[in-house]
């Protein structure tokens, strides 16, 4: 592997293991041929994550500028043409290795544009369409990474662990991302439970939103279900890691049930400890045993 590629998986290796904490903790526990691949994925996602969000003072036109130049660069690479990034060649190596489903990450980048102009989702279904590029996509260009002996049976419960991790993150991050003028829970569940965006934009944990957040947990927890059995049907190396990523973002939701669903107190994490606990668990977990609901 050459200096400028072996560069670009540790400059996403980087930015796994420092915005991704948990998931890179998991990730330890794939045989180390695939982790850089994982960590590619990361990165790309990622850094087009910081163009929207990190450099959220600028006006949103210019943000747009840098991910379509971003974007553009990458289609360009996916044709051959030499790329002056210090990341693209890493996924966009990992993608040749893999022959992963280029869609998915054209899909993906639709919906990074998406958070620069909508502020809302008026329902679950358009909460999930926009869901299925910027987390959905994401369960499925993992799977070839991770193995599977049955990859069409797995791609479902694939996308259900994408919908799960990013409405966990969702429920966890509700005041993160009310400082960037965004409610991603939907507007129909809010007005369910009689809570507006001014309500949340108050901070304070009213009956009322913390009845809200029971009810988005409960909907996230029929993801972590519907996701459960596809991570036995991936390569026994791989599930380990699986496993510790599953009970760890479904810790995230324990969490804030023992915060008594107050997401504003603080940001819900699950102590390093139990992490620890989790992962050393997860390695000795015979390949094939059931996985247990998150909780």
């Amino acid at each position: 592997m050459d200096i400028d590629l072996a560069a670009a998986y540790e400059r996403c290796r980087e930015l796994h293991k420092r915005h991704g904490r948990t998931y890179y903790l998991a990730t330890k526990l794939l045989p180390a041929w695939k982790r850089r691949h994982v960590h590619a994925l990361y990165g790309f996602t990622r850094y087009a994550d910081e163009i929207v969000d990190q450099t959220w003072e600028l006006p949103a036109d210019e943000r747009a500028k840098r991910l379509t130049e971003w974007s553009d660069a990458f289609v360009a690479g996916l044709r051959g043409e030499p790329v002056d990034d210090p990341l693209l060649p890493a996924v966009l190596h990992t993608i040749a290795v893999f022959d992963l489903d280029v869609d998915d990450f054209a899909t993906f980048l639709r919906c990074m544009a998406m958070d620069l102009t909508v502020a809302g989702y008026r329902t679950y279904d358009d909460l999930l369409d926009y869901m299925e590029g910027s987390a959905a996509v994401i369960g499925t260009m993992m799977l070839p990474i991770l193995g599977s002996g049955d990859p069409a049976a797995a791609r479902e419960p694939a996308r259900q662990l994408g919908f799960a991790f990013q409405l966990t993150n969702f429920i966890r991050d509700v005041a993160e991302d009310l400082e960037r003028g965004r409610v991603y829970l939907p507007e129909s569940h809010l007005g369910r439970f009689g809570v507006t965006r001014d309500d949340l934009a108050r901070r304070q944990a009213t009956p009322e939103i913390k009845e809200l957040i029971r009810y988005e947990i409960g909907v996230a927890r029929e993801h972590y279900a519907a996701a459960a059995p596809g991570i036995v049907m991936l390569e026994p190396a791989s599930q380990a890691c699986m496993r510790t990523a599953y009970a760890l973002y479904g810790g995230i939701l324990g969490e804030i049930e023992a915060n008594d669903y107050d997401v504003f107190a603080g940001r819900a994490t699950v102590p390093n400890r139990r992490r620890a606990a989790v992962a050393v668990r997860s390695l000795l977990t015979r390949a094939g045993t059931p996985v247990e609901m998150a909780a």
